[in-house]
């Protein structure tokens, strides 16, 4: 693994792909929880068209010594650096039959434990009791995702197509996104794979047109302290 290439990408275009940082039989392991589990909570999601759980690191027993092996646990303290913490965990599951397409946009929320009244903090959102806002951009600028990928993704199947180097361009609204000037990439990533990108980075999904499943667990990771009497409502070292 050249991390310093991967640290360089993250930098200059604001996402940079991983191949091969979980085994078939890891997969097959972190697979073998998930089906495993009481979907009747209120963090889990159920529709035809996506299966979803969020505080997935918490909801899940026992998936985190899957997740953080030596080679995550290796990318995270050298291309983010020792103080980094969890701040967020999704898995979602897209399957065969579903039509989901998700349109241009950045990462411009975090999860928190309450709603205060704060300067720079806003708008809020809550669902089911979990409280969202989007927070100034300097915290925004510093959170880091990784999305472990457990089926291999490409174009077909709803690949994140991404614009490079949109990430430090603060909050780029998309309906002003000027294609003259900007180019879109396809992120494709083999099973087993991880796909790091910053949340500010404009990133969307096309529709499945292979039948194919795809599986991603998102955790989204800071180094930022929150303003006095509001925490992160995930964190987890």
């Amino acid at each position: 693994m050249n991390l310093e290439k991967h640290k360089n990408n993250i930098l200059e275009n604001g996402f940079t792909i991983f191949r091969d940082i979980f085994s078939e039989e890891d997969i097959d392991k972190i697979s073998d929880h998930i089906q495993n589990i009481d979907t009747s909570k209120e963090t889990f999601r159920k529709s035809e068209d996506l299966f979803a759980i969020r505080q997935f690191l918490k909801e899940i027993p026992g998936i985190n010594e899957l997740i953080f092996n030596d080679k995550i646990k290796a990318i995270i303290k050298e291309i983010f650096g020792e103080k980094y913490f969890v701040v967020k965990s999704i898995y979602f599951d897209k399957p065969e039959k579903s039509n989901w397409y998700v349109a241009y946009h950045q990462d411009l929320t975090i999860s928190v434990d309450k709603k205060l009244q704060l300067e720079n903090f806003g708008p809020w959102t809550t669902k089911q009791n979990q409280f969202a806002v989007q927070p100034p951009l300097n915290i925004l600028e510093n959170i880091f995702t990784i999305r472990i990928h457990l089926d291999d993704t490409d174009e077909h199947n709803g690949a994140l197509k991404v614009v490079p180097k949109s990430h430090a361009k603060g909050i780029y609204r998309p309906e002003t996104i000027d294609w003259n000037m900007e180019t879109e990439e396809i992120c494709n990533v083999e099973k087993g794979g991880i796909m790091i990108m910053k949340p500010l980075l404009l990133h969307g999904s096309n529709r499945t047109t292979n039948g194919k499943k795809r599986r991603v667990i998102h955790i989204e990771f800071s180094d930022r302290e929150l303003p006095e009497g509001l925490n992160w409502a995930e964190r987890m070292n």
